[in-house]
Order: C-alpha cells, then structure tokens, then sequence
C-alpha cells in the first residue's frame, strides 16, 4: 500500500470557513513569580507592543555549506527575555518557509536558560489571515477561540513546565495572525540539565509548521556537572530537520520521502532511485580534538539512525544525555557515566547528545549518516544518507566555521564545577509503588480519506482527537502510574508525553521487525520512544513506561504520536492530573 504525503491528507480536512476579519489585541495576565506549580493569578492587564515583521525573514543555506551552530540568547539573573516574530516566505521550489525571527534579524535561535530560570517570549504572528480549519475552542481557552490555517503556538518539548495558560498549554493556546502574544515560561529549580526544544503545535498544523521550518533549540546549562567529560569540550547544536522533496518525485529506492536539512543546510537527495549523488553538510574540526554533539531529530516524519563513520568503519559514540537527561544520573543524586554505542535510533523529536573525536588523517571520508530506517509496510521511504562530512582543518579555519553567532559564548561547555544537589527530579521512581496500571495503543483505519488515526486508551471508545473532548485518562499529582503502550499498526510510531519524563522499564517484541532497540534506553528516562510496526503475525511490539506525576505539574496535557502526519489525524489524546487530595 502506498500513502500520499501524510499533510495531502491534513490539507482535506482543512474547513473553508470565512476569515476572521478583525484582529484582536491579546492580553496578557501578570504570571506568579514562583514555582512552576503556582496558578497564573490576574493582577493587571495591559496590551502588548508588537513585534514588528523582520526584512528577508527564514533564510536558508545552499547545500554542501559549512554548518555552523545556530545562533544563541543565554539567560542572566533568573530571566531570557525574547521578542519573535513570527514569519513566512515562499522559497524558488514553491515550499513555504516558517520561523521564528528576533528583532535583529536571528532566525530560531537556541534558547539558553538555567533550572529555575523564566524564559518569557513576546511573540507576533506576522503571516498572512487565513480561513479557520476547526469548530471553536470551548472556554476556557488561551488568546484566541478560533483556529485558522496560520495560528501558532509555542510548545517546550521535553521541558518540565507547567500546562497552564502562558506557559506550556498547547490544546487551548491560538494565536492567530495580526495577534501578540506573551509567554512566561517557569523552568523548574530541578530540571534536568541537557538538549530540548521549541516548535508550533496547533492541532492538524503541527507537521506543516515543523517541516517549513519554524523550530529552534533550548538547552538548558549546566550538564558538565553531571558528566565532567564535556567539561570544556567545544560543543555543536545540530538540528536535523525534514522537507518535502521538490518536484515530489516518487520515493523509491535512494530517492527519500522527505528531504532532510541539518542547520538549515538541505542535504540534497538523488534525482535517480539508485543514484547515491547525496550532498551533505560540511562539519570542520581540528585534528585529534573531541567535541559534543548535541542533535535535536526536529523533523515532522523522519524517524533517525544516528552512525558516526571513518571511511564506512562505524565509530564510537560516547552518549552523555538522551531527551535531556544525563545518562546514569538517573534523578541527579550522583554523576552520571557515558554509555559507548555505534548507533543511535533517534524517533522523531528525541535529542541525544555525545562525543566524538575528530578523524586521523589518513581517513579519507569521515561522515554522520542515518541508517536506513525500515518504516513499515510501503508506508515512508527513509533510505541511508550522510548527514555531514566532516573535514580537518586548521583552527584559524575552525574558528571561522564554528564560532558563530553565540552571543557572549566562546561556544564551549562550562568548566565542571561542584555538582548541584537540587537536580534529583526523578529520585524513587523505579521503585515508588504503582497507583494504576493502563494499556495505551496506536491504531489507524487508513482505508477512509483522509485515513483515521488513534491514540487510544483500552477499555475506552476510538476517537480522534478533539481538543473540547474530555481526557481519557485522569490521575492524580503525586502519583506514579505504569503503562503499557502498544503498536497495533504496519507503521513505525513514536510516543511523546507532554510535561513529563517517563522511566523505560522495558521494550518487549521488537526483534520481529528487524527494529534493534538500544539498551541506553531501557531503565533511562525519556520524553519520546519509537514503537516499531506490527508485523501482523506476532504479538503487539510494545514498551513499558513508569509516567512520573509526582512533580508540580497540574491540568490537562496531551500524549500523542510525535509522527506529527499522525497527530495532526488525530492520533492524540488528552490527561488531566488532578490536585493531590489535601490530607496529604
């Protein structure tokens, strides 16, 4: 069976209403200065200054260019204040291009904070009025009730932070063109420090919205003084992001079903089916250093196999982090350990972070690829390609290459210093008693248009996800919870959860696929996990998650497939935690 771009589907379901034809202001409540568990409280109103449309706004890169680190804004004294404006163009191939832009003219910049910081984002949604693409939002909603085929809004992924209205609330939160919006986003004290990110999720947008483009990264400091091995090491955010392919040649054989791009720098595919003409990136480094590498897989559809290669031998990756989380700091109570592996499968929207050293010279070709990733049955075509080359060169030259636009940065890791002792987030949760048990699956019924996709909870009815539906699931704060998350469909899936980290317990039936697990993820704690394909003769390929409730995150959030073709058709599904009961 072959499939059509999952966004030909989402674009059937888009309503043809009337435009809205009024811009409103929106304002903005004054945010408790506290814990991210505190309640916005409203004390004042006022009405925000837009932020202007920036002159050439998403510009991009030619393929083969030298990558540099994206630019960066770090935070000081608690706060990383940020003005955005929201943007289009259409590019010579006819794609639309979507980002976020500063008022000085820096496109997606990586957002630099520290646990316990306030990173408040003032931001203008300066495309174009489109028609609305769903019913109204029922109250109470966050800025607009009416969604339209240009709304944005912003979600933290991966971070800790709370659900709430002008924090990290997606399933009410719209803004629409002409409108401003603020958020104030509160970093718990003991976040994990690592690789996260930032990027639009309006309901049946959000693949649109990722792959033109418009994501950026957050770090959030301070890793060395879990994992000492990157103390001063010179450190490369790398954001692998998809397109469509130009032209949308049939995708065959080394011919992809989407396009990848590592810094904005598109890594042109084949023209041929069994052409291997790929043009990747450029990475320069000095001989007989060792760098970090941090890689945030921000595409919308491309599940990753990371492999780091001298002349097609694979090299070792030492692992320090995956989806933000230091390797066997586990809840931050000790320092953590590398893990060595030669491979990394990185699902949609997970991070990992590792170091690597710099090819001999007798090496002649040193490259990152991606593996072949096996989707399914005659679903997505995700042959293996280079991501980047990487040449030795002087530092005069490396200098020129990597130190880029890092405000105030010489774009290396700080200098270890004594570990904190407040970092023990997920301190007990292995052995904390379980307060209920669940089964959570992936389903679909591809054979309607546009196909159906389900984010289902057992016992419970299919449907698709609908943002004024009651949630599927409530628990209550302060408790741990076990699910079992099942793959009940021929395509691969990714499961993410908003808010929170997950404990992986274990990944059970994956060997039927041919989808080798990686060990660094069974007993880690993660954000997103890939659940490989049904293969119709086995049981059901599953993973087994501790969901964690036991922070100050109270309300309604989602977990979805983070295949976002697949979100966007409605393979979501809403969880409500409640307040823990007083007498506790």
């Amino acid at each position: 069976m072959k499939f059509q771009p999952r966004s030909v589907a989402v674009g059937l379901m888009l309503v043809s209403v009337a435009a809205v034809s009024f811009v409103r202001d929106v304002r903005v409540d004054t945010l408790a200065r506290s814990e991210p568990s505190a309640q916005m409280r409203t004390t004042t109103t006022n009405v925000l200054a837009p932020v202007l449309p920036v002159a050439n706004p998403c510009p991009r890169f030619d393929a083969g260019s030298v990558a540099q680190n994206p630019p960066a804004l770090f935070s000081s004294n608690g706060f990383l204040r940020v003005r955005f404006s929201y943007q289009q163009r259409i590019d010579d191939d006819g794609m639309e291009l979507l980002c976020f832009m500063t008022p000085d003219g820096l496109e997606d910049p990586t957002l630099h904070v520290k646990p316990g910081d306030h990173l408040i984002i003032t931001i203008t949604n300066n495309t174009p009025l489109t028609p609305a693409i769903m019913p109204p939002l029922n109250s109470p909603n966050c800025g607009d009730a009416q969604a339209t085929q240009s709304s944005i809004n912003i979600h933290y992924h991966g971070t800790n932070t709370s659900p709430t209205c002008h924090q990290d609330d997606v399933i009410k939160t719209v803004i629409n063109p002409g409108e401003t919006f603020q958020y104030d986003v509160a970093f718990p004290r003991n976040e994990p420090s690592g690789l996260f990110w930032y990027h639009p999720h309006i309901h049946m947008l959000a693949e649109h919205s990722v792959q033109a483009g418009a994501t950026g990264a957050i770090v959030v400091d301070g890793i060395e003084n879990l994992q000492p091995a990157v103390s001063g090491l010179r450190q490369r955010v790398l954001m692998v992001r998809d397109q469509l392919v130009p032209g949308n040649p049939s995708a065959t054989g080394n011919i992809p079903s989407f396009d990848l791009t590592l810094n904005y720098i598109p890594i042109t595919s084949p023209t041929r089916p069994n052409s291997t003409d790929f043009v990747p990136a450029v990475l320069r480094m000095q001989p007989g250093t060792k760098e970090f590498w941090r890689v945030s897989n921000s595409s919308a559809d491309v599940i990753l196999d990371l492999q780091y290669v001298f002349d097609r031998v694979p090299q070792t990756l030492q692992l320090v982090a995956i989806d933000g989380v230091p390797l066997n700091s586990q809840d931050g109570a000790g320092q953590g350990s590398l893990t060595k592996v030669t491979h990394f499968t990185l699902p949609n929207a997970s991070r990992v972070e590792f170091i690597v050293s710099a090819p001999p010279s007798s090496v002649q070709i040193a490259q990152l690829i991606t593996r072949r990733i096996t989707a399914g049955f005659g679903i997505y075509n995700d042959p293996q390609r280079p991501l980047a080359t990487v040449q030795l060169t002087s530092g005069e030259d490396d200098s020129a290459a990597v130190h880029d636009a890092d405000v105030g940065a010489d774009n290396k890791v700080g200098t270890f210093t004594a570990m904190s002792t407040t970092q023990n987030r997920f301190a007990g949760l292995g052995s904390a008693p379980v307060a209920m048990k669940r089964t959570v699956f992936f389903d679909e019924n591809v054979n309607v248009i546009p196909p159906q996709f389900f984010m289902g909870v057992q016992g419970l009815p299919e449907h698709l996800f609908d943002p004024n539906a009651p949630p599927d699931i409530v628990a209550t704060q302060g408790t741990v919870e076990e699910w079992t998350v099942e793959n009940r469909t021929i395509e691969n899936h990714a499961f993410h959860i908003h808010q929170i980290h997950f404990l992986v317990e274990s990944q059970n039936n994956f060997e039927i696929n041919g989808s080798e697990p990686v060990s660094a993820d069974n007993g880690q704690y993660l954000d997103t996990i890939q659940v490989p394909f049904w293969d119709q003769k086995h049981p059901f390929p599953s993973v087994t998650l501790r969901i964690d409730f036991r922070g100050n995150d109270i309300g309604d959030f989602v977990f979805h497939c983070h295949i976002l073709s697949h979100e966007d058709l409605g393979m979501m599904n809403i969880v409500r935690v409640r307040p823990r009961p007083a007498s506790d």
